[in-house]
């Protein structure tokens, strides 16, 4: 896709998107943790371009590890003190952007497994939840919890990333053990696709892992389905997703 979707017309707004084609990004993270924006800006960032739905998915790190506990000391992660504010924040941003763009945001987070080691690091999202969910212990029984709490649970770009950051790649080096436990694996992550993934049979998604505004030039998830946050979830669980490229026109000028 090389420009925004169009803005909603009276009918859609009057059937409130009953059914209908929207973009997506479940990999998004605010100043919560190490995210440059706020949600509210966020919100306005996806909302003004059309965008049906959208995940916020901040950090969350391991609470017993160095790596752990240095990003929750350097406010890079959100933890258990900061999770209900988060949490209301979300509710109540989620509400504006349905009055304002008809957008569905939903509540989200990173578990983050940092580790001096790349074959160690795994990072895991979880949409959908209503609850703080620990990144400790193992991947598998992170990713049963969040299923049991009725959420979404996302391999975050589990191969080479392309970037100079810390490479994730436990997930990927278990994927035929964890092939059943995940529902989508990212395909995509920015402007970069994954050809590992792609070439696999494991369920899959496409994300922004947006940090900065200009980072919303990427590969995005395209659903079709009603604006509710269930039928969403259900859709990635059903594999009823395409991707597609979006790209920032340039008549918006240069983000951040």
């Amino acid at each position: 896709m090389t420009e925004a979707l169009p803005a909603p017309n009276k009918l859609q707004t009057v059937l409130g998107y009953a059914l209908s084609m929207m973009l997506a990004d479940f990999h998004v993270h605010s100043n919560f943790s190490d995210g440059k924006l706020t949600i509210p800006e966020l919100i306005d960032l996806y909302g003004q371009r059309g965008f049906g739905s959208i995940a916020i998915t901040d950090h969350v790190g391991e609470s017993h590890t160095l790596i752990g506990k240095a990003a929750s000391h350097l406010g890079l992660c959100l933890t258990t003190a900061i999770f209900p504010l988060y949490l209301e924040i979300l509710k109540s941003e989620a509400e504006r952007a349905w009055k304002m763009y008809r957008m569905v945001v939903i509540p989200g987070v990173e578990l983050s497994k940092n580790s001096i080691s790349n074959h160690r690091s795994a990072h895991i999202l979880a949409l959908g939840i209503n609850k703080y969910i620990s990144a400790d212990g193992d991947v598998a029984e992170i990713a049963k919890t969040i299923r049991d709490e009725g959420a979404v649970s996302i391999a975050a770009h589990p191969v080479a990333s392309g970037k100079l950051e810390k490479q994730t790649y436990h997930l990927w080096n278990r994927r035929e053990e964890l092939s059943n436990v995940f529902d989508a694996w990212e395909v995509a992550s920015g402007d970069r696709l994954f050809p590992e993934v792609l070439n696999s049979s494991l369920p899959k998604i496409a994300n922004s892992d947006l940090h900065i505004g200009r980072q919303i030039t990427s590969w995005k998830t395209v659903l079709e389905c009603e604006r509710h946050p269930e039928a969403i979830l259900k859709a990635i669980k059903k594999q009823e997703v395409k991707f597609r490229f979006y790209r920032e026109p340039h008549n918006r000028g240069q983000l951040i």
